[in-house]
């Protein structure tokens, strides 16, 4: 009879183990973040070969070890248009990144000049703002005059022409925000990492963006046709460098979706529940109020992340970042004073409802 007990409550304790288990009733596991590499040019099409170089070798070597480093990290897919020295349409490109259902597309180029210009710089699709940005896409684009048929598979768009460009602007309106945030990113880190002069981040009409549905930038690593950036760009140490900022850059990009999207929040407030504390405070600093319901995306917040909306009535108040400390709460209002929300405030909370000030700073002394 013994044996038959210890046999029953070990059944029922492998059971309770089970149902109890962490992993039975934890989120499903967050689906990796999809980054396509494309290499401009190859096969055929050289690229630009500024001072002997080959801009179609130079991208697939740094798209390559940008894959490379993003492939150490498990929460990065990463999928080539191309992996070695052959021809792949533009359309081609995008319709690659679309099947893989791409968070983000980056397409790695060089540029060229008739004079000694120099930087790196990085687009996102748009009119051009001025006639440089025209001859840039121009040249990038002409490459579909190698395709067959490219009448056809581009509905008749001339990159010699302005007004074709237009047409391309539309389809991608919708990731424009979230493509400008990458490209900046990516910028930033070209000046601050490696002291490149800073082409900033510009729009023109480059057709290879125009049929990815997803956030999508262009960047031009440099100039093969000025001496000194072309044997740099040309150099193990100067593919290694772009390479590596240009990763560093997507995984900001990341770090930052993930924010967006609830991942890696703050859990102070809610751990204070759970340890058993009776009422937890917070302060937030309110940057704006709307009768609109804006995602909680940093992009619509002028870059700010960790934040959070109310609606009280009809009208939804939104906030930047959350703190016990009143002397943190005032270095998040001068942040988010000079982001651009001259009229932000601190606002209080017991319990998740609102407070006054007033009622909130005694609480805390």
């Amino acid at each position: 009879m013994n044996n038959i007990v210890r046999y029953i409550l070990k059944v029922l304790l492998t059971v309770l183990c089970f149902f109890f288990s962490p992993n039975v009733f934890s989120q499903e596991k967050t689906e990796p973040f999809t980054v396509v590499l494309d290499a401009g040019h190859g096969g055929v099409d050289p690229g630009n070969t500024g001072n002997g170089y080959y801009e179609k070798k130079i991208a697939l070597n740094i798209a390559l070890q940008v894959g490379e480093i993003l492939d150490k990290n498990p929460l990065f897919n990463v999928v080539y248009t191309r992996t070695k020295d052959v021809k792949v349409d533009l359309f081609k490109r995008a319709d690659i990144a679309n099947k893989a259902k791409a968070d983000l597309f980056i397409s790695i180029h060089c540029d060229s000049h008739d004079s000694s210009a120099y930087g790196a710089g990085t687009f996102v699709l748009g009119l051009h703002a001025n006639q440089r940005n025209f001859e840039i896409a121009k040249k990038e684009n002409s490459v579909i005059f190698l395709e067959e048929n490219y009448e056809q598979k581009y509905d008749g768009f001339d990159p010699n022409s302005p007004e074709s460009v237009i047409s391309l602007v539309l389809m991608q309106e919708d990731y424009l925000d979230q493509s400008i945030v990458i490209a900046d990113l990516i910028q930033k880190i070209f000046v601050s990492d490696l002291k490149r002069k800073n082409r900033t981040v510009k729009q023109a009409g480059f057709i290879v963006l125009k049929y990815t549905y997803m956030p999508s930038v262009l960047v031009e690593t440099g100039f093969l046709t000025n001496k000194k950036e072309g044997a740099y760009l040309n150099s193990k140490k100067g593919q290694k460098e772009m390479s590596q900022s240009i990763a560093k850059g997507i995984i900001k990009y990341k770090e930052l979706f993930n924010n967006e999207i609830g991942i890696n929040v703050n859990d102070s407030f809610e751990s204070d529940l759970i340890s058993g504390s009776q009422d937890y405070f917070e302060l937030k600093i309110q940057i704006a109020s709307s009768k609109k319901n804006l995602p909680l995306k940093s992009y619509n917040f002028k870059g700010l992340s960790d934040l959070s909306v109310d609606k009280i009535d009809q009208v939804y108040k939104y906030f930047f970042g959350k703190t016990k400390d009143y002397e943190s709460a005032k270095k998040l209002l001068t942040k988010a004073k000079e982001t651009g929300y001259k009229d932000s405030k601190i606002v209080a909370f017991k319990n998740g409802l609102r407070i006054s000030l007033d009622d909130f700073l005694p609480l805390i002394n």
